[in-house]
């Protein structure tokens, strides 16, 4: 199988979004999403961004165009929030984002009637019935379809630190996980989900295809769904693996990293240096450990098992592409990962608030849509720290 990879431009930048939409008073999801898309349809059809459904129908993803930088992207993100509160704000619709939702049930959600959803919850069953996740999704422009695996594998060093940043689902269905990550387990249980296969090159890629398609595992590209993949479509690398980001902020923080480390993965490209890989027993690991210690965790950082702990190793990896964030005019954004690794994560913040309210977990849900809410803008944000 013959698989192009679409021209664009290096180190481009295009941003996913899942939001969960919660009934205003009770904090529980709702299944509004088809509404909401109708609503919003004809004033965004003009628009750099859209608003899309999701698998359930308490869903919707917004995404950005291409940007040239990530402040770029994420006005795009911020209008498309604004265009769903035409909606939301008068119907007493909450919006939030988590990586799972702190009480919600699976057997209280809708699935969105379109053939590829009914086809997946038939395949899968409980699993997929119990796919109440909600992540970002970042892709990067690679220019040379050649350094696109290259690139992959050595992004996967970086995975636990990207997991451990975004974790957001400590609660499962109301019950306290002891994962900062809940997600990022429930999510691999689907087929073709998880940590990418080290693969060396384009042409290995195409062959895993015609393995898959060929034996009715997918029916294309699209649904391979690794925690990082090949966009053959945009021509991008897409990095999947993260929980829902809370605020806007963390958003840009995590997009902005994710862009440096790709351009910075590709001058060493370009220079002729290799590029630092691990086994991929040690990728798997480090996944398992960033799900369940989040920021506490320690990683595995090289292929001779040197461990750090996942702040120590990213403060260095900061300073390392510093200069590249700045070319890049996203310093201002990728100096919110200080924020993170200081203030704590999401799933910090959830427990915090749930030990603050004897574990109710409703207060859980008001504390991230006030976040989601009441948290800076990306402008508001920047110019606070210029």
């Amino acid at each position: 199988m013959t698989v192009p990879f679409a021209t664009s431009a290096r180190s481009s930048v295009g941003l996913e979004w899942e939001i969960m939409l919660a009934d205003g008073e009770t904090g529980d999801l709702l299944g509004r999403a088809p509404e909401l898309l109708d609503a919003v349809e004809d004033g965004t059809v003009l628009e750099r961004f859209t608003v899309t459904g999701e698998l359930l129908t308490n869903t919707v993803e917004v995404t950005s165009g291409v940007g040239d930088t990530v402040a770029a992207a994420v006005d795009d993100i911020a209008d498309a929030i604004a265009e769903v509160r035409t909606f939301t704000d008068p119907n007493g619709i909450d919006l939030l984002c988590a990586g799972s939702h702190p009480f919600a049930q699976w057997f209280d959600q809708g699935v969105t009637d379109k053939t590829r959803y009914h086809k997946l919850i038939e395949r899968t069953q409980w699993w997929g019935r119990n796919m109440m996740i909600w992540g970002i999704h970042v892709h990067v422009g690679v220019e040379d379809v050649n350094k696109v695996f290259p690139i992959i594998n050595a992004l996967s060093v970086y995975l636990p630190h990207l997991q451990a940043l975004s974790a957001s689902s400590p609660y499962w269905a109301g019950e306290r996980t002891g994962y900062a990550s809940n997600r990022a387990l429930v999510f691999q249980q689907l087929p073709t989900a998880g940590l990418p296969w080290p693969l060396a090159d384009w042409a290995q890629f195409e062959a895993y295809l015609d393995d898959m398609v060929g034996t009715g595992v997918m029916e294309d590209a699209s649904e391979v769904r690794w925690d990082i993949r090949p966009a053959p479509r945009w021509g991008t690398i897409e990095v999947r693996a993260c929980d829902g980001m809370s605020t806007l902020p963390e958003l840009a923080a995590v997009a902005a990293l994710v862009q440096v480390l790709v351009e910075y993965f590709s001058r060493r490209i370009d220079e002729g240096i290799p590029l630092e890989t691990i086994q991929p027993w040690f990728i798997r690991e480090n996944k398992w450990r960033a799900a369940r210690y989040g920021l506490d965790a320690r990683v595995i950082v090289d292929h001779r098992g040197t461990q750090m702990p996942v702040v120590e190793h990213l403060r260095t990896t900061l300073a390392d592409i510093a200069d590249i964030a700045v070319e890049l005019k996203c310093a201002r954004e990728l100096a919110g990962i200080e924020t993170i690794l200081t203030q704590g994560a999401s799933y910090s913040r959830q427990l915090a608030v749930a030990e603050a309210a004897d574990g109710d977990l409703r207060e859980v849900v008001r504390h991230l849509v006030a976040e989601f809410r009441s948290g800076p803008t990306l402008r508001e944000h920047l110019a606070s720290g210029a």
